[in-house]
């Protein structure tokens, strides 16, 4: 079996991005490790998949180059697509806990979906799949 199991994104800085995804998005904190150069192995994962489904590296940025694409990985397209199965329920948390999104829900034939930014800039897609 192969699988895409991490993406790195590039944040300011660890702990408000843990709290950013745990809190806002409710996703799940799975691993925070201390590295030897003093950095951090920081994933996180929406759902409760143990382990089994993709997850975010949060990568803290080591210089000036990483610290400008913090915010525009993709280049100010949507990066991202968290997909749920209830997304007047997530939409509804999210928009609760403060997340900033860009669009009303719109009804695509592929689904139910809104842009939304995460704390850094970074688009993303809330999305419910059509069967």
């Amino acid at each position: 079996m192969r699988r895409i199991a991490l993406i790195t994104l590039v944040v300011d800085d660890y702990d408000e991005a843990i709290g950013f995804y745990t809190e806002a998005l409710g996703f799940r904190l799975v691993e925070d490790a201390p590295r030897p150069d003093g950095s951090r192995w920081v994933v996180v994962a929406p759902g409760t998949e143990g382990g089994h489904g993709s997850g975010l590296l949060l990568a803290r940025a080591k210089d000036e180059a990483q610290r400008g694409r913090v915010g525009d990985q993709t280049g100010g397209r949507v990066g991202f697509f968290l997909h749920t199965d209830d997304f007047a329920r997530d939409h509804a948390r999210m928009s609760a806990a403060g997340v900033r999104f860009l669009e009303e829900p719109r009804h695509e034939p592929y689904g139910t979906v809104a842009v939304f930014q995460d704390l850094y800039g970074n688009l993303w897609d809330l999305l419910q799949p059509s069967s």
